[in-house]
């Protein structure tokens, strides 16, 4: 409705002024709910050299005029993908903006964590969140016949590796399920099989032990830091990626492949450390050996495709449960 030179069948109807009157339609028909997330963009970059960017400035100020507490509304834009920032490029300076948001996109060579990390480091601070990581099930970059199809190691992969470098949740998608597939429907992309199956894929399932994980441990004093690493690592697919609490009493390290790290436990509190190793395929928290301070190499439990692993390491005095269990407040 705002542009269809990659799809879609029109009409175009938006202007500044329409998307103010339709954001303010929109807006007070829902200015009750409490449980609404206000997504702009719609899959698509503004262009250019037009008056995209506007309309949807526009959009935005007239869902807020018509909600009846527009300091409570939770907005951002879903853009297509971008080598750097996503919604950030065009939006980052704007009030309705509340949290960033990327599409990282469905091809399966390049690390999608740095696009975290270059949202999670602009002034002033947001939050940010891939919107559209690759899903499961589907066409790497579009293209069966040559690449095959999306699997779970790669989108555990993905949201691991994006959590621990910043961002603040994960979005997980299904080819077969967004489209509904079946076979009343007309296929998009070569879905697998229908939706009902494929909710009973691994990783539908296994999304939640990276829930359970980062709720078992306190979650607003989080931080991104990657000098946990004693030797800092290349920014590929396979790296791994670590988080701590900002006051240094706990750590994790995601660990693709299950290779060796080693890692500079100086930047957490105290001098002795326990440790566990979390299964993201199982939810399933091993007890390791204990650590003490200085620099230590850990050796996961497995190693090989497939074969990933979170280092947990607590402060013992902290007194956090196992990994995965819930955290008492």
């Amino acid at each position: 409705k705002l542009f269809r030179e990659s799809w879609g069948t029109g009409p175009e109807v938006f202007t500044a002024e329409t998307a103010y009157a339709y954001g303010k339609w929109i807006g007070h028909r829902y200015r009750k709910a409490q449980n609404l997330i206000w997504i702009l963009g719609g899959d698509r970059n503004p262009r250019e050299g037009t008056s995209d960017v506007e309309v949807w400035n526009q959009m935005a100020a007239g869902i807020l005029a018509g909600l009846d507490q527009p300091e409570k509304a939770l907005m951002s834009f879903h853009p297509q993908p971008r080598s750097d920032g996503g919604s950030s490029h065009w939006f980052h300076g704007e009030a309705w903006l509340d949290f960033n948001m990327h599409q990282t996109g469905h091809c399966n060579a390049e690390p999608s964590y740095p696009k975290i990390q270059f949202d999670y480091a602009l002034q002033p601070s947001k939050p940010v969140l891939d919107g559209e990581p690759l899903y499961e099930g589907h066409p790497l970059c579009f293209n069966a016949p040559e690449l095959g199809y999306s699997t779970a190691p790669e989108i555990r992969r993905i949201m691991y590796q994006n959590v621990f470098a910043g961002a603040f949740g994960q979005t997980y998608g299904c080819h077969a399920v967004w489209q509904m597939a079946g076979p009343d429907r007309q296929p998009v992309n070569g879905p697998l099989g229908p939706w009902q199956k494929a909710l009973d894929l691994p990783m539908a399932n296994q999304v939640r032990y990276l829930k359970d994980l980062m709720l078992s441990r306190p979650y607003l004093s989080r931080i991104p830091d990657q000098s946990l690493f004693a030797r800092a690592p290349e920014n590929t697919v396979h790296a791994p990626v670590a988080t701590r609490d900002e006051a240094g009493r706990y750590a994790m390290v995601y660990i693709p492949d299950g290779k060796p790290v080693t890692l500079n436990l100086r930047l957490l509190k105290g001098t002795s450390f326990d440790c566990w190793w979390y299964d993201p395929r199982t939810g399933v928290a091993i007890p390791g050996n204990p650590l003490s301070e200085g620099e230590a190499t850990l050796v996961p439990p497995s190693s090989g495709p497939g074969q990933d692993w979170v280092l947990v390491v607590d402060e013992p005095m902290a007194g956090y449960p196992r990994p995965g269990q819930p955290l008492k407040q």
